[in-house]
């Protein structure tokens, strides 16, 4: 077999990576790292791997990609069969195909950049019983081999559609993603070389969901790091496909299936985050902030801003031209809400555009600012830096009394909230107030009574805040919690027999009442609560019984026997004097009681 030098990648060809899960050579991975001179069996596959001289780095090739070597083969008794020294030009194939040995594609697997080794193949993994010039049948042939540089090959989307050729690794391991903004430079050939399309010298910017000349593009960018070049070879379904492309911007038309080869470079990429999760706050980040802190919720921050609207219209600045900067807390809906929530994920020194959605900015109505007026259900667009924050201490960060004290102010501006109606906010002040005192092991004999009574107090509030807001489910477990402390406590039971009867579980709602009655059998509340109850078992009694008298009714009409005449009648079982009573007290006064009459605990 003669070597081959400077063949191309067949792309039908290509392995994938499915294809690579256990070939020789994968035990080295676990083992000590060879020493100049010594020599190990790679698995037990029977190839000998004795290190020369060490390489560089710690990456290696794979199979698939394009391996650089020079190497020498001979035979056991030193008689050489093949050289690529002896013209002093190095050859280039792609491991997995066997070009020069199957054994030797397996071994090069195992090298680093630099690395010479000399590999001892067994006659399967070399010539076999066919043997070849000068290597005879069933003969075991030894190679050394310096692995002077390769180019990683991946098969994109795993069927030869878009095969990448990364010639200049990018920086760090952050990629593109959907949302964001690239900035990209290509030149796009057909099979002879012909130009058909090119960016400018400064490249051509777009966001990667937009997509932008043909799919390949897009699909390669998201697997690409910043600074990454490569080339792509583009089967023409993942191009043009069978239309082509006319001429445009001075470039020539693309046939029909054409396969496009591309020199594709990521220059640079800006990322942007769905703030909000529901794609009405983005920001796009224009420069990265120091380190990995981010200012958080309940963090005072300070930034400067350039606001306008989508025509350009400017109405506030903050912290430019010589300015005061805006400070504040985020959280604390000091500011519109897009841009609160925005800040909470800065970091100090960032740069950022946000595009703010009238729902997280002034709503429905006219707002005026310092610049100008902001029309209601304006879409809007800040520029901003953060400057600086202080962040809020978080709960390892202090002493218990400290905690304690952290956790009693959380639960009193929780308090002040639930007194404006403001629902959601407060049972978050609330969470946070659990959150100072949540660890047991932490506090002394003298301090769990207080920790015991905070805890207790906030989730009955995060409870109460949670039937206002329709979240039975959560008002259910936050009185459960305090009711595996205190199994009678009135105000749990009250609350979670509520929300039971909110989702139709009247059965628990009963149990609960019956438990609070025990354990206060004056309490009017309860007893309003249990009249409420007892009205809705009268109804929903009524709709089983019409239900079930249906049902009977279309059973009979189905069955074969002759019937004359039926009458079906669903007795009410006899009522006590007093069930009577109760019943006749519900309709003539469905009142339902307040759920402010227990109200939120201020102790």
């Amino acid at each position: 077999m003669e070597v081959e030098k400077g063949k191309g990648t067949d792309v039908s060809d290509v392995q994938g990576e499915d294809d690579l899960d256990e070939e020789p050579g994968e035990e080295i991975e676990s083992a000590p790292p060879l020493k100049v001179g010594e020599e190990r069996e790679l698995g037990n596959s029977g190839i000998k791997k004795k290190l020369l001289n060490n390489g560089i780095h710690w990456e290696t090739p794979e199979f698939g990609d394009e391996v650089t070597v020079h190497f020498v083969g001979t035979l056991l008794n030193g008689i050489k069969f093949c050289s690529t020294r002896d013209n002093g030009e190095p050859i280039t194939f792609e491991l997995g195909e066997g070009k020069v040995a199957k054994g030797l594609d397996n071994g090069i697997t195992t090298m680093k950049k630099g690395e010479r080794v000399l590999f001892t193949l067994p006659p399967d993994f070399g010539y076999g019983a066919e043997g070849r010039d000068g290597v005879p049948p069933d003969s075991i042939v030894q190679f050394e081999v310096e692995l002077l540089s390769w180019i990683t090959v991946v098969d994109i989307c795993k069927d030869g559609g878009i095969i990448k050729k990364i010639m200049e690794k990018g920086e760090r391991n952050e990629r593109p993603s959907d949302l964001d903004e690239v900035l990209v430079k290509y030149q796009v050939t057909l099979a002879g070389g012909t130009i058909v399309a090119k960016t400018p010298e400064e490249g051509y910017e777009f966001y990667v969901k937009d997509g932008h000349l043909f799919p390949a593009l897009t699909k390669a960018i998201i697997t690409m790091k910043r600074g990454e070049k490569v080339k792509l070879i583009v089967q023409p379904k993942y191009a043009f496909g069978d239309k082509g492309k006319e001429a445009t911007d001075g470039f020539p038309s693309i046939p029909p299936n054409s396969v496009l080869n591309v020199e594709l470079e990521l220059v640079s990429f800006k990322p942007v985050i769905d703030v909000t999760g529901d794609s009405k706050v983005f920001k796009k980040i224009l420069k990265e902030g120091e380190g990995a802190l981010v200012a958080n919720e309940g963090a005072a921050v300070t930034i400067s801003y350039i606001a306008w609207l989508e025509d350009g219209t400017v109405f506030e600045r903050k912290g430019v031209d010589g300015g005061q900067p805006l400070e504040f807390i985020t959280d604390e809906e000091q500011v519109i809400p897009g841009l609160d929530r925005a800040a909470a994920t800065m970091k100090k020194g960032e740069q950022a555009l946000l595009t703010i959605c009238p729902e997280y900015g002034f709503g429905s109505v006219v707002a005026e600012r310092d610049l100008a007026v902001v029309p209601p259900s304006s879409n809007l667009v800040y520029e901003v830096e953060m400057l600086d924050f202080v962040k809020e201490k978080a709960p390892w960060e202090l002493n218990n009394q400290e905690k304690i004290e952290a956790a009693g102010k959380k639960k009193e501006e929780g308090n002040i909230l639930f007194k404006d109606g403001n629902y959601q906010r407060a049972g978050k002040k609330y969470d946070k107030a659990v959150d100072y005192v949540s660890e047991d092991g932490l506090f002394q004999d003298d301090e769990q009574k207080q920790i015991k009574a905070l805890r207790i107090s906030c989730w009955l509030n995060g409870a109460a805040c949670s039937l206002k807001l329709s979240d039975f489910w959560g008002a259910i477990q936050l009185c459960s919690k305090v009711l595996d402390f205190e199994s009678y406590n009135v105000k749990a039971l009250y609350r979670r027999a509520q929300a039971y009867m909110k989702t139709s579980d009247l059965i628990s709602a009963e149990m609960d009442i019956k438990k609070a009655l025990e354990a206060d059998p004056q309490n009017r509340e309860v007893k309003l609560l249990q009249k409420t109850l007892r009205q809705l078992q009268v109804e929903s009694n009524k709709r089983d019984a019409k239900l079930f008298t249906n049902m009977f009714a279309q059973m009979l009409k189905g069955s074969s026997m002759p019937v004359k005449k039926l009458k079906v009648e669903i007795a009410e079982p006899e009522k006590s004097e007093e069930a009577a009573a109760t019943e006749r007290e519900c309709v003539a006064e469905p009142s339902t009681p307040s759920e402010d009459r227990m109200a939120v605990d201020q102790s």
